[in-house]
């Protein structure tokens, strides 16, 4: 047996792909200085870059989009620091297979040789399966490779995490997707495409080095008799759809960007993100929702129009549909953000909320109690209630707070927008009460 595992060490480089292979299969990093893009994790100075010095690799999760090499890195890191390696994917794999796999890694463990368990999609793993790998990992049975799209924080289990580094990988930037078409070039011959369409092949990839390669390969195969232009190339191509799960990272991370830039009060920040969740396929009642809680927490009174707008932008759109409706919802964001910014009706609902929790149940003042019963009336609810209406002013000034508990100041308005307005209301109603409470009444 030791000497079947000996046989899966590699020693060799390895295997050339075949010829008739798909072009990022023949052109996938033979080292991790071929890796590009990465250079922050795979450099002298990188994590994986001081770990492959040192030769002895920590458990790790590689988190990153799509097509920016964390198979390759898994892959390259085993050769590096020569250990087997063996792979599963969560997507196809289940409980049997990790058993598998963890039988097969201890075996070799006692012939001497340490095992890279590279895991894909690991955050498709539920928490009990995941709490699988604890155990291996604490023992040294293998050197945990996880790889995922998702953010660790959400998908995988505290216990696991605090055994692994986490390690971001970034979307390729244009330089080194342009790198990745110099090799595709230095292999099958130049591209038929203008300067232009170069980097409209880059842009298209969003990030992608493997759609990027997929692109480039139907290029090929196309044998197109000239060089296509940008308006040629979107025509052949199709531009790659941004990468957006709606109940994922995504979807979180832009509408908190659509959230800051409306409270920044930028317009053109806040379109920006809105129109990349609405191209990408969000859905519009979602993004009107987070729009009309954007307008009471963060505008309120300063400027009570922005609530109204929100809500009609959402009648407007169920009434138009896409993509006329689209634009009322431009007009809903636009609006919130230029309108006065005040979070202070935010505030004080929660103050508010925190105070009535801690009183419990105390009583009203039985001044201000309606009293629909004859004995309501005898123990004094409604007694010497002072009706505003009748009093100077319109104003009575009256004390509504329950016995033994003082006036509270939870709205504190601020000098933006309309509430300007009613800090003067405010301020006027506290000096009436100032002045009643001096006359003694």
């Amino acid at each position: 047996m030791a000497d079947l595992f000996a046989e899966e060490l590699p020693d060799q480089p390895p295997v050339a792909a075949r010829e008739d292979a798909p072009l990022a299969d023949r052109l996938r990093p033979r080292t991790l200085a071929d890796i590009v893009g990465q250079e922050h994790l795979t450099g002298p100075e990188g994590a994986i870059g001081r770990m492959v010095a040192a030769g002895r690799l920590s458990s790790m999760i590689l988190w990153g989009p799509p097509g920016t090499g964390k198979t390759s890195i898994a892959r390259l890191l085993a050769d590096a620091v020569r250990m087997r390696f063996a792979a599963v994917s969560a997507v196809f794999s289940g409980v049997a297979d990790l058993k598998k796999a963890f039988a097969e890694a201890d075996v070799a463990a006692k012939a001497g040789q340490r095992t890279l368990l590279f895991v894909d999609e690991i955050h498709r793993f539920n928490r009990a399966q995941q709490d699988g790998f604890l155990p291996f990992v604490e023992r040294g049975t293998v050197t945990l490779v996880g790889a995922t799209t998702e953010n660790p924080s959400f998908a995988l289990n505290a216990a696991l995490l605090s055994r692994a580094q986490v390690l971001i990988l970034h979307r390729l930037d244009a330089h080194a997707l342009s790198s990745l078409i110099e090799r595709a070039e230095a292999l099958e011959g130049p591209l038929p495409l203008t300067d232009d369409a170069r980097d409209a092949l880059v842009a298209s990839a969003d990030g992608d080095g493997r759609f990027l390669l997929n692109q480039v390969e139907t290029l090929y195969a196309a044998k197109l008799p000239a060089a296509l232009d940008p308006a040629s190339l979107g025509g052949f191509l199709q531009r790659r759809v941004a990468v957006y799960d709606k109940d994922r990272d995504g979807h979180y991370n832009l509408i908190s960007a659509l959230h800051k830039a409306l409270r920044g009060s930028d317009p053109q920040a806040a379109l920006y993100y809105m129109s990349r969740m609405l191209t990408a396929g969000e859905e519009p009642l979602y993004v009107l929702r987070r729009l009309t809680r954007f307008a009471s927490e963060d505008i309120g009174l300063a400027d009570p129009q922005a609530l109204v707008q929100c809500l009609a932008a959402k009648d407007a759109y169920e009434f138009l549909g896409s993509p006329e409706g689209e634009l009322a919802i431009v007009q809903a964001c636009l609006y919130c953000a230029t309108a006065p910014k005040s979070n202070a009706a935010y505030a004080a609902y929660k103050v508010a909320f925190k105070s009535a929790r801690e009183t419990g149940s105390l009583m009203p003042p039985a001044n201000i109690l309606n009293a629909p019963t004859r004995l309501m009336k005898d123990i004094g609810y409604g007694q010497n209630y002072a009706y505003d209406h009748d009093a100077p002013d319109g104003f009575s000034g009256a004390d509504y707070w329950p016995e033994g508990m003082s006036a509270q100041t939870y709205y504190k308005p601020v000098p933006r927008g309309f509430e300007r307005q009613v800090i003067e209301r405010m301020e006027w109603w506290d000096k009436k009460r100032r002045e009643r409470r001096e006359r003694g009444e």
